[in-house]
């Protein structure tokens, strides 16, 4: 059997590259100008390397009873690592992945294409664009992982952005963002203030030293009008192979501050992560 080797292709937004995993057969990281973007296990879709996106998954797991199909939207595809988790983990689920760099998708696609029975619709687009024309209602759960390089763009962190993200959840949905910052964490604030001026319940999802200031790295915000069961996702994320802790109430209040919400025209992207920060190798 041929060994895998590296795809390199010129994509939208850069250059992407897949490089197949020594250690599991059918993996594959995808890169883009460097920076790590997904992991997939096509063998394996329920395996998720990346700290964050196991963190996500542990609330895809405790958002619903186990086995329940959804109606999920993603914004920003990589490699449908989290579309494919769902489709494995939730069968029957119908899922949307906005992306706005059609080459790359059409690479993820032809290199790691997504099992043919799984419900996946996959759409070239800008995601505020596409929130903003989207059916009100319309999706049980509604991920946001998108990331211009290394930054998550300025038209996705307001409060029009928010309340578009609120309109196309249904009454009992839930908002899930992949966010990075560091100490003083005033992009992290701002988006805490921005989310908690549109949704009565929010929690934080973040490693304990990235919470303490004592590095650069992601939090996963999550946000929905019914209480979340903090209590499970606090069991999961703390006996992760990679621990992280669950803020809400009174300490996440606490946390934001009298950071406010984030207008249009105050928006900007979130910072630059220092060097090597998410790099590999």
């Amino acid at each position: 059997m041929d060994e895998p080797i590296p795809v390199t292709r010129a994509v939208d937004h850069g250059t992407a590259k897949l490089m197949p995993d020594i250690d599991r057969e059918r993996a594959w990281l995808l890169t883009v100008d460097g920076a790590p973007q997904s992991y997939v296990d096509l063998d394996e879709p329920t395996h998720l390397e990346f700290e964050y996106t196991r963190r996500l998954g542990h609330v895809l797991d405790t958002v619903a009873a186990p086995g329940r199909a959804l109606d999920v939207l993603h914004l920003g595809g990589g490699a449908l690592t989290l579309p494919r988790y769902v489709a494995a983990t939730r069968p029957g689920s119908r899922q949307d992945v906005v992306d706005a760099d059609r080459a790359l998708l059409s690479m993820v696609g032809e290199y790691l294409p997504v099992p043919e029975d799984a419900d996946v619709a996959v759409h070239g687009a800008d995601a505020r664009a596409w929130l903003e024309a989207a059916a009100p209602d319309s999706a049980d759960i509604l991920i946001a992982d998108v990331f211009g390089g290394s930054r998550v763009p300025a038209h996705l962190t307001t409060l029009a952005y928010a309340r578009a993200a609120e309109r196309v959840l249904r009454a009992d949905g839930v908002y899930l963002a992949n966010l990075a910052d560091a100490a003083p964490f005033g992009f992290l604030r701002s988006q805490l203030a921005t989310f908690s001026a549109v949704f009565e319940e929010l929690a934080l999802i973040a490693e304990p030293g990235v919470l303490r200031g004592r590095r650069f790295g992601n939090a996963v915000l999550v946000a929905s009008h019914r209480p979340l069961d903090t209590a499970a996702l606090a069991r999961r994320t703390a006996a992760d192979a990679f621990p992280a802790r669950v803020e809400h109430g009174p300490a996440l209040r606490e946390f934001t501050g009298a950071a406010e919400p984030v207008r249009d025209e105050d928006a900007v992207a979130s910072p630059e992560p220092p060097a090597g920060a998410f790099g590999i190798g």
